[in-house]
């Protein structure tokens, strides 16, 4: 992997100190007109939060409380993870379940050194930024704070990421075990069990960090500390979601085909690509998710934090407003925590001794009443913390609404997914109706029918929820700050959160069920000697080994379908949020919306060019990250194909497994690495063909990115389900019906779990970036004139389009050229 690393970049050195030469250029330029002034993100200074008192405690007291909540949910957190850790599981699931782990952790840290290479970049800016060109005084002080907390974003996001898949990888063996007592509920509880520890210890660790940051880092430079710790969690996120959905979708497809080449049976042992699956389903989707919604509460926060900073002249209302956002925060961990036990408590009532169960309906339950407590929460919480703001009695209640919502839609966007993706689903069984006649063709067909659909309506419901919130801010919050719009559809981004740890808890169901059932067969616990009597004797069970294997496949599709619904909630986060970033940029080039405003028009060229620019970014995108899938799939197959032993061999050799991972990684990081350099220096090289051309640009992306991903991820989403539906209901596996399935759940392995998912940090990364990108364009201009931006943004482009190139055409599948 090292000599890859190396190759890699003596390819692309070139190409990487001709961009790094520019930007160095562009740095010395515009550091006259910086140097003593500070402006833009440097000048984001906090006010004090204890010059306002609520209930009776000043601000900044009263946000302390908030570190002990969050101290218990980091223990409750791990008080499941020890729960969890200590359910019974036979050894030879265990042991499976630890070779997972370990190759689980091999993959983390390579990208974890990866990571490190990408922080480079980062850094320069930063320093360059920061630390010279708007340096916050004292700069010996104030400028390693700031890199130190672009590497905490970067540590956050990788640490919860190294939290989830340690607590999946307990959690799927001891799923697959509970299967084996013959009842439901077990295996229903504990992948959910083990979803809620990773969502409460990942909120509570990311407000931790961000409660230190307003609590105890000085107001001066607070503010340039919060955006360091979002870029930085931005780039951790981008990098293992990207990278994991490269990587699992390499492993899920080369391990699938195998099932059509050889007549095999799901996660047969005796294939190596099983192994590198498991590993994948963790790399893809806990990994990513982890770090992807570390990131998203992150970037929310930090996006409000900014707007009310910029947007709100009175200190006495932005500590109001930073208070009850934080206070906001605080409460849905604990309306989570409440709802998680409600619906436990019901769950268990209703299925804890049934033979049978719906998976999807407690599921389903959960979200609700997440909902509900969290609507109710925020309307009483509010009353208490803002009962009169800025001399108006009544915005307590509005800002309630509006954050409402987006929790209304947190609810709502999964109902409609389901619609979508679900085994109940029609436009699932049309799926399946259409392949049994038209084969794979058709049933792709109907996937794609599905996702266009999808998009309809939920982006649909999306507008009519940002609707209600836009109107509820005409009513009287424009005295109390400029463009109360984009204040509300950034609480109603807040509010697509406000069910956090739940949203984390659903989504991580579906890696721990997949996992289950790999673990089961892997474990070949069928073929242990007298493991029936060993069984009863140790365990009292008394073992059916059919019914086991299928309750664990239904619980699968419940996982599928779940894991299907926190997409759109994350990427729709990741777009109305953005709307609340770019604000600050406007606010940066219209001088407080006093200047230039004519030019966010579609009279102003540059802006209309700026939006057709945007789509043709995700588009490349999407095929890049395909074509990364593609070529890592074909080189997995061609090694499996060739080192696969079906006579005489139990189960495949760990080397051969673990070479399989091997590929899995090179392609993952040779994918990655084409694609953060292209998005890195396009956004530098978009940022300064001309402001409103990059704001254009980020309107672009943003809105091109939402339908993009929810097209791609419902479609997968259907096509994953249908071959379930074939498996479970049909139980037609091995039959031509279900290798038309199979081959429609390939294709839609990189939609749902590579491209569309990745779109998310992305558009947060370009946007935070472009923060600082923007600035440096315009005093370029302001002081050389704009002949050496446009120069520089030539430079700039080609160092993108170089890598853009490189993303197919040294991708490309050359026979002969393996590994």
């Amino acid at each position: 992997m090292l000599t890859w690393l190396a190759n890699a970049w003596s390819l692309s050195f070139k190409f990487i100190k001709f961009g790094a030469a520019a930007l160095a250029l562009t740095l010395l330029g515009v550091a006259s007109a910086l140097a003593d002034e500070a402006g833009g993100e440097a000048g984001l200074k906090l006010p004090d939060l204890s010059q306002v008192t609520f209930l009776g405690i000043d601000g900044h007291k009263l946000l302390l409380f908030g570190i002990v909540i969050c101290i218990f949910g980091l223990g409750f957190g791990l008080a499941i993870y020890s729960r969890l850790k200590n359910l019974p599981v036979h050894k030879s699931m265990r042991e499976i379940s630890e070779l997972i782990y370990e190759t689980c952790k091999t993959y983390l840290i390579t990208q974890g050194k990866f990571l490190m290479i990408l922080w480079v970049f980062i850094a320069v800016v930063i320093v360059m930024y920061f630390g010279w060109l708007a340096p916050v005084q004292p700069v010996a002080v104030t400028l390693p704070i700031i890199l130190i907390f672009s590497l905490v974003g970067i540590a956050g996001s990788y640490g919860v990421a190294w939290f989830g898949i340690r607590v999946n990888t307990f959690a799927n063996s001891r799923t697959a075990f509970a299967s084996l007592r013959g009842k439901p509920y077990p295996i229903y509880s504990t992948p959910l069990q083990a979803g809620m520890s990773i969502g409460m210890m990942l909120i509570s660790v990311e407000l931790l960090m961000m409660l230190f940051i307003l609590l105890f880092v000085p107001g001066d430079y607070a503010g340039p500390c919060f955006i360091g710790f979002a870029i930085g969690e931005s780039l951790g996120a981008a990098a293992l979601r990207i990278a994991g959905g490269i990587f699992t979708k390499i492993a899920d497809i080369g391990s699938d085909l195998m099932k059509i080449v050889f007549k095999i049976k799901e996660d047969d042992a005796r294939n190596p690509g099983v192994i590198a699956d498991c590993t994948g389903d963790n790399a893809g989707d806990s990994v990513g998710p982890s770090a992807d919604g570390f990131e998203t509460y992150g970037v929310t926060g930090v996006a409000l934090i900014t707007f009310i900073l910029l947007a709100v002249k009175n200190p006495t209302v932005q500590v109001q407003l930073l208070v009850w956002i934080f206070v906001m925060r605080i409460v849905m961990l604990i309306a989570s925590a409440a709802a998680y036990f409600i619906n436990s408590f019901i769950a268990k009532a209703k299925y804890g001794n049934a033979d049978e169960m719906n998976y999807e309906a407690p599921l389903t339950s959960l979200v609700w009443i997440t909902s509900i407590v969290s609507i109710g929460l925020t309307y009483v919480v509010s009353s208490l913390i803002i009962p009169d703001l800025g001399g108006s009695t009544s915005q307590w209640w509005k800002l309630a609404t509006i954050i409402s919502c987006g929790t209304l839609a947190g609810a709502i966007i999964p109902e409609l997914v389901k619609v979508f993706t679900s085994t109940e689903s029609r436009h699932v069984k049309e799926v399946v109706t259409s392949a049994e006649e038209g084969g794979a063709s058709l049933g792709i067909l109907s996937g794609f029918v599905a996702g266009n659909f999808s998009a309809y309506y939920i982006g649909l419901a999306m507008v009519l929820l940002m609707s209600l919130g836009y109107l509820i801010s005409t009513m009287g919050l424009g005295t109390q700050m400029l463009a109360p719009a984009v204040f509300a559809f950034g609480l109603v981004a807040f509010g697509f959160l406000g069910m956090g740890p739940v949203t984390i808890a659903v989504d991580s169901y579906g890696p721990v069920t997949d996992n289950a059932q790999s673990v089961y067969e892997l474990s070949l616990i069928e073929q242990v000697p007298n493991i029936k009597q060993e069984l009863k004797k140790d365990y009292n069970i008394d073992v059916n080994f059919e019914r086991a294997k299928e309750m664990l496949e239904a619980n699968d599709g419940a996982g599928n379908t779940f894991k299907a619904t926190a997409k759109p909630v994350l990427i729709g986060t990741a777009v109305v949020g953005a709307t609340t970033m770019i604000f600050s940029i406007i606010m940066a080039l219209t001088k407080g919306l006093t200047e230039n405003v004519n030019n966010l028009s579609l009279l102003h060229a540059p802006f209309v060019l700026g939006l057709v620019t945007g789509g043709a970014m995700i588009y490349w995108f999407t095929g890049a990250s395909t074509q990364a899938v593609t070529t890592g799939a074909y080189r997995a197959v061609e090694f499996i194909k060739a080192n696969i032993k079906l006579d005489g061999a139990a189960s495949a050799s760990i080397a051969d497994s673990k070479k399989v991972v091997e590929i899995c990684t090179k392609y993952a990081q040779k994918g990655m690495l084409n694609i953060f350099i292209a998005v890195f220096f396009a956004t530098l090289a978009f940022a300064f063909v001309e402001p409103f051309f990059f704001i254009g640009y980020l309107f672009s992306i943003a809105i091109f990115g939402l339908y993009q991903a929810i097209f791609m991820a419902n479609a997968g989403g259907a096509w994953d389900n249908a071959k379930k539906i074939v498996e479970v209901e049909l139980k037609q596996k091995g039959t031509p019906l279900h290798d038309a399935t199979v081959i429609g759940d390939t294709v839609g392995d990189p939609f749902k779990d590579t491209s569309s998912v990745a779109l998310n940090p992305v558009i947060k990364f370009t946007t935070l970036f472009g923060l600082l990108a923007v600035e440096l364009a315009v005093q370029l201009t302001a002081t050389q004139g704009s002949g050496l931006t446009h120069i520089l943004a030539a430079a700039f482009f080609v160092v993108s389009f170089f890598f853009v190139y490189r993303s197919f055409y040294g991708m490309r599948i050359r026979e002969g050229a393996a590994h």
